[in-house]
Formats: C-alpha cells, sequence, structure tokens
C-alpha cells in the first residue's frame, strides 16, 4: 500500500509539472531590478526582434565577446532553427587584465574560450549579473593553480576584476534577452570569449606582437579554429576538450 501511495504521489508531482510548468520569466519579474528592465527595454527588444523576424517567446541566443576591442555581440536564431545570426553589440565599458587566457585566482583576468551562462543574479552587487561558468575543463587542465578563481560574470555597474562589465542601462537589455532564451528552454546558452577579432589579418598581427610567447600563440590558434567554424556556418559550436584541455569542434 505504501508503495502505490508513493506512486500515485510521484504520478501526481509528474503531471502538475508537465500542466504547470516552471516559468523563468515569472520568477525573474519577482524582482525589481527586472521589472525595472522589463519597463524600460522590453518593448524595444520586441521591436527589434520582430524587425528580424524573431520574437521573444521563440527566441535562442549566442553570446561572443572580444577582449581587445571591448565588444559583446547577441547572435538570435529561433528556437527550431540551426543558424544564427547577429543582431546587436554592445560595448564593454571597462577592462582589467591584459590579453592571454585566466589561469588563477586573482590575476585579474578575463577568461577566453568556451562557456555558458550557469546563474542569474537579479540582485547582484553589480545590479544585474549573468554568470559564466568558468573554469570550465580546459581552464582546469591548462591550470597548474591551486585556485583557479570563478564567479565571472556579465554585469553591470561598469566596474570589473576580470568580468565583462556593461552600464546599467545596456546590461537590462542583455540580461532579459537571456532571460527570453531561458524561458524558452534554453538552459546552456553559449558565451564564446575571444582574445580579438580572429581574422587572419589580426592573428597574423598579434602573433608577431606575442611570438616569444609560443604557449599563448597555441592557444590562440586553438580558439581560432572554433571563431572561424562559427564565422562560417553561424551554428552552436559543439566543442569538447582533449586530455590536454585543447578545445576540438565536431
Amino acid at each position: 500500500m505504501r508503495i502505490l501511495r508513493l506512486f500515485f504521489l510521484l504520478l501526481s508531482s509528474v503531471l502538475t509539472a508537465f500542466m504547470f510548468p516552471s516559468d523563468f520569466l515569472s520568477q525573474q519579474k519577482k524582482f525589481d531590478r527586472v521589472k525595472t528592465a522589463l519597463d524600460e527595454k522590453a518593448r524595444m527588444i520586441e521591436i527589434l526582434l520582430w524587425d528580424n523576424g524573431l520574437e521573444t517567446g521563440d527566441l535562442n541566443i549566442l553570446i561572443m565577446a572580444y577582449k581587445s576591442e571591448d565588444e559583446l555581440e547577441i547572435y538570435v536564431k529561433k528556437k527550431s532553427a540551426i543558424v544564427y545570426k547577429k543582431l546587436i553589440s554592445y560595448n564593454v565599458c571597462a577592462k582589467s587584465g591584459q590579453l592571454g587566457p585566466k589561469r588563477r585566482q586573482g590575476d585579474t583576468q578575463v577568461p577566453e574560450g568556451f562557456y555558458h551562462i550557469n546563474r542569474f543574479n537579479p540582485t547582484s552587487n553589480f545590479y544585474l549579473s549573468l554568470g559564466i561558468d568558468y573554469p570550465n575543463q580546459s581552464d582546469k587542465k591548462k591550470s597548474n593553480a591551486k585556485y583557479l578563481g570563478g564567479d565571472i560574470f556579465i554585469h553591470g555597474d561598469c566596474v570589473t576584476i576580470g568580468c565583462l562589465p556593461m552600464t546599467d542601462d545596456k546590461i537590462k537589455e542583455i540580461y532579459l534577452y537571456a532571460v527570453y532564451a531561458k524561458n524558452n528552454g534554453q538552459n546552456n546558452i553559449p558565451v564564446y570569449i575571444f582574445p580579438f577579432k580572429m581574422t587572419d589579418p589580426n592573428v597574423a598581427k598579434y602573433i608577431e606582437d606575442y611570438k616569444k610567447n609560443s604557449e599563448l600563440i597555441y592557444l590562440w590558434s586553438n580558439l581560432k579554429t572554433g571563431y572561424d567554424e562559427f564565422q562560417k556556418n553561424k551554428m552552436e559550436l559543439e566543442v569538447g576538450v582533449d586530455s590536454k584541455g585543447n578545445y576540438s569542434f565536431d
């Protein structure tokens, strides 16, 4: 009898979850800063998406950032589509560290590599924050440090020690794009962070500038493979990591 009761309780929970799915957007609306963002930015976002054949209820996004250019791009597609297209670019309003990956706690570096959004913080000390899943498997295998650090965000307040800071005005938009995508079931929003726009001329220039740093040049050559693949197909990358921490792209 007890097993039967547990079965019906489990069945009831499954049916309830199916009939009344969790609504991430509704959860986020409970927070004042998200409500403010919606009041100020929702209509603008809806119009921009509409002009590109999209809507907030059928949206996936991909974020790409370039450290040297201080630029962050939002790519978009319908949920059922495969190919992304660039929607809008934002200026990263402050920086710390220098070109090159983050390899330890306290080095002030912005990571370089292939990540995902793993946290939404609507009550952040930096207005609104989207967490990046640094350190990833590549970072862990490439670093010998005892503490690699963490808490890397795309956030507001225009200050940083290793993050991608935006103005409070612009983080409202970026945060909402991510909320809409999450609400549509996109649980792994890609974030690709490059040292610079990895065009052939740029890569040649930076390889010359950093020719004495073979480890960095090797990393950038690896990142460029992913950069070129995305620029060619505009599809989310199937990213793997080998035993040495190098990225692979299927």
